[in-house]
């Protein structure tokens, strides 16, 4: 089962993405954790990745979906997993699925997780204290949420065409959430 969780930053994706991970008994593959394992390990790939994130830019698709087909070929994604950060727009969805049908495989599910965007803000300036994160600053995030909602309607346009979007409250405690999440799915 391959699930894809969407929603701002600050939304949860990255708390849920882990209790449904572990809960399933499937594999996290986290964007971000990718490319700082790949960068880390001076792979071929991570070295690529580095040279736009010194520079401060995004790193290509081209390179992303490289790192995500190693990790979508490990044996631990054979039967699925949880996709947190990946795909962000409706372009990458489509290297996605074509990645996937290469495999006879498919997304089973998307979640968006619904937040009103003052509550992001909150929890992400919450975050930036808690953790000091030098990047959640009221105008990162700002920023952040806006090219999220540039970015994310084409994307949740794209799969709601083949209906498997569903909308996650994602206000409540985190348990709360998690059992919404648990009765959409079915597992």
């Amino acid at each position: 089962m391959f699930i894809l969780l969407l929603g701002a930053p600050g939304s949860g994706k990255g708390t849920q993405g882990k209790l449904l991970a572990e809960r399933l008994g499937l594999q996290k593959i986290t964007t971000g954790d990718i490319l700082r394992t790949a960068v880390a390990g001076a792979t071929p790939l991570g070295l690529e990745a580095k040279k736009f994130m010194d520079d401060g830019k995004l790193v290509p698709d081209t390179v992303v979906l490289s790192l995500i087909k190693e990790e979508l070929a490990k044996p631990e994604a054979q039967q699925g997993a949880v996709l947190d950060g990946f795909p962000r727009t409706a372009a990458q969805a489509e290297l996605v699925d074509r990645t996937l049908a290469e495999r006879g495989q498919r997304l089973n599910h998307v979640l968006l997780l619904d937040v009103p965007e003052e509550e992001v803000v909150r929890r992400m300036m919450a975050r930036a204290a808690r953790e000091g994160r030098s990047d959640d600053t009221p105008d990162a995030i700002k920023t952040r949420l806006q090219v999220y909602q540039r970015d994310t309607a084409p994307l949740i346009a794209h799969f709601a065409q083949r209906g498997i979007v569903r909308r996650v409250p994602g206000t409540g405690t985190v348990d709360d959430i998690a059992v919404e999440i648990q009765r959409i799915i079915g597992r």
